[in-house]
């Protein structure tokens, strides 16, 4: 599928300044020391591309949500020295993002030189979309590229209000991601299965009615299924549930019944979950299963099985979808050509008791799936992965490179793939622009 917005490609770039949108939001620890680097790795090559046209190269970034200008726990300077290792090359950083420190800092740049500034969002006026910040930080560019996908669904003074000031075309990898999550929705080898997990229906509706109307088999898990279950009459017990997205489950299972009515569609929604009273890795796991009964049959047998066999307790609550359901998901992606997940199964941050494998005790269900979508049981589909915490449970599992595609921004993703506009890429140069000026 072809971009229509101009990219560094097309752009006359040789000897400019160039003000590089990035988005280097990534998890630092307690040490100072990047957790992830995905989203740094994966900008490297539109660094590069710039640098070798012979430009300077300012890049600008938020990290986090600071509560105000001190909030140095949150500065992108350890990002810069991280960025320094990946490129090999100095990487100069300067603590503002604006004014005078930084203009000054700008104008001593010298050809192939790289500077980070400080975060923009200690400035209330980025996510203000204010136009007197989107002009000083045009002031310190010939030319703005923008490349930070996981940000250009918000229309910020770094993702839209700087590019009524300065010739705006796309990087590399923001062009990347674009292309191939179009391609997924609009022209998919079918069938086309999509995973999505997460916590309230409302924040992905639209994603959810998108994939009924192009899915070939929709499952819903994490959090979110809590919700659908008790909308289908399934006490949850503690578990976490948005009440009023009951409504909203309704409304997604009708219209997943009426298209299964009308043509080969499976909405898959988990029959077995594993519960605990608490995320503690030490506490009791147990299987319920309210579906099928087949485990509980056969954990009890020649007794009849238990009622709370098959019953959630008022104290406990559901981290991880089931054996059986993980079972029929893997399965079911025997048969698919594509998938796309967005949203972990389970609870994928506890981390397992020493000696008790590679994930935690709420995350087997994910693994599996994990496993599945990259082969392990025959057949392997083309793979996409979305969303923050999906991803970054795939970083911490060192699989990035393992999947197709693997995308750095999580709601970016999700609102593209949903059919809706994004304001930082529509306010790029068009290609048709392009064609016309030669």
């Amino acid at each position: 599928m072809s971009f229509n917005k101009q990219t560094i490609r097309d752009a006359k770039l040789k000897g400019k300044t160039v003000l590089l949108r990035a988005d280097y939001n990534v998890p630092i620890r307690g040490d100072g020391q990047i957790a992830g680097d995905y989203r740094l790795v994966q900008s490297i090559p539109t660094i590069q591309y710039l640098l070798k046209q012979g430009c300077k190269v300012v890049i600008i970034s938020h990290m986090g949500r600071p509560k105000d200008k001190y909030d140095k726990h949150l500065s992108l300077k350890p990002v810069a020295k991280h960025l320094q290792k990946l490129l090999g090359q100095p990487v100069t950083f300067v603590d503002e993002c604006i004014g005078p420190v930084a203009e000054k800092a700008v104008q001593q740049m010298k050809p192939k030189e790289v500077l980070m500034l400080e975060n923009l969002r200690f400035h209330p006026e980025e996510e203000a979309n204010d136009k007197h910040f989107s002009e000083a930080l045009a002031r310190l560019g010939d030319v703005f590229v923008q490349d930070g996908f996981g940000v250009v669904h918000r229309a910020h003074a770094s993702t839209e209000g700087v590019t009524h000031y300065l010739p705006s075309v796309s990087g590399l990898l923001l062009e990347k991601e674009v292309v191939t999550l179009e391609a997924a929705i609009s022209n998919p080898k079918r069938p086309l299965m999509a995973i999505v997990g997460g916590v309230k229906i409302a924040d992905k509706i639209e994603f959810l009615e998108r994939f009924i109307a192009i899915a070939d088999f929709l499952v819903v898990g994490g959090a979110m299924a809590n919700t659908f279950l008790l909308a289908k009459g399934v006490d949850v017990g503690s578990s976490i549930v948005v009440p009023e997205d009951v409504p909203l489950a309704k409304k997604i299972m009708e219209m997943a019944r009426q298209k299964a009515a009308k043509q080969r569609f499976v909405f898959y929604l988990p029959q077995d979950g594993v519960v605990a009273t608490s995320l503690d890795p030490k506490a009791k796991t147990r299987i319920v299963d309210w579906d099928t009964h087949m485990i509980a049959d056969i954990e009890n047998y020649p007794k009849r099985p238990p009622r709370e066999a098959s019953k959630i307790k008022s104290n406990e609550l559901l981290y991880d979808i089931g054996p059986f359901s993980g079972a029929f998901i893997a399965g079911g992606m025997q048969l698919a050509e594509t998938v796309i997940w967005n949203g972990a199964m389970g609870v994928t941050e506890v981390s397992p008791l020493g000696g008790l494998g590679p994930v935690g005790p709420f995350a087997h269900c994910t693994e599996l799936i994990v496993e599945s979508m990259l082969g392990q049981y025959g057949h392997r589909p083309f793979s996409i992965v979305g969303g923050g915490d999906t991803v970054s449970y795939v970083e911490g599992r060192g699989l990035t490179d393992s999947f197709n595609h693997v995308s750095t921004g999580g709601g970016a993703s999700l609102e593209l793939m949903s059919g809706k506009k994004l304001p930082g890429v529509e306010a790029l140069k068009n290609k048709s622009r392009l064609k016309k000026a030669k």
